[in-house]
């Protein structure tokens, strides 16, 4: 309980390749999940976010993944424990203390915008 992964979606369009990044939050059942363009930078402000349908838990533990009918890949780069500093996972305003190699620090989402601070 309590993890989270960040994994790189690299998506095949024809002769293009689109990356973005998913964000993936364990919520007992499954897991709440956003989308950004790029990382989220220690003490840069704020980037958008879109927030995505809840992924399965399986999303958790998987390394690397090609997904089917060449619709892209998707690689771990990032993951961990958090810890909420709110009374419960709310999908508008979260924030939680994040332990990863990238994502390391005060993680927060606000409507369609996240930020990461120092962990202080």
């Amino acid at each position: 309980m309590n993890r989270w992964v960040l994994l790189e979606h690299k998506v095949f369009a024809g002769n293009l390749v689109d990356i973005h990044y998913d964000f993936l939050v364990e919520d007992e059942i499954e897991c709440l999940t956003w989308k950004f363009v790029e990382i989220p930078l220690l003490n840069k402000g704020f980037i958008e976010i879109v927030r995505q349908p809840n992924h399965r838990l399986i999303w958790l533990s998987r390394l690397k993944y090609e997904l089917s009918r060449n619709r892209g890949v998707v690689k771990r780069i990032d993951q961990g424990n958090y810890k909420n500093l709110a009374p419960k996972l709310d999908i508008q305003e979260l924030k939680l203390i994040l332990d990863g190699n990238l994502l390391n620090g005060i993680f927060e989402i606000s409507g369609n915008f996240c930020k990461l601070t120092k962990n202080v």
